[in-house]
């Protein structure tokens, strides 16, 4: 019997299959049982692998009303401007807890005007 040509050439690149290819082919069923979960462990593996891995801390999808001169502003500088708006945010963020935490706490207000 001649030897089959291989599934895949020199350039990475699947050939059609033939009558033959088909008629070489198993049912899954067939195979061993220990290549039967060999095959299923690596199928886990790579469902496991396959896309980018999660963040620490994913970002969250807020809907926020800017006024128009704030929205064009950014919208101006271009694509990224939601990341860049972000940045202008978590700097902010970063200062206020800075001076937030540097201050001695105070008494809570409870909001009542004394006359």
């Amino acid at each position: 019997m001649a030897k089959p040509k291989p599934l895949i050439d020199d350039e990475g690149e699947v050939r059609e299959l033939t009558a033959a290819d088909f008629a070489q082919m198993k049912p899954f069923s067939a195979l061993p049982k220990d290549e039967q979960a060999m095959l299923r462990n690596l199928g886990q593996q790579a469902k496991r692998r396959r896309g980018r891995p999660p963040k620490e801390a994913p970002k969250v999808a807020v809907t926020m009303r800017l006024d128009p001169d704030v929205a064009e502003f950014f919208r101006s500088s271009g694509e990224g401007w939601q990341t860049r708006l972000n940045a202008l945010l978590a700097a902010h963020v970063k200062r206020a807890s800075k001076r937030a935490s540097s201050r001695s706490p105070k008494p809570a207000k409870s909001g009542r005007r004394v006359a």
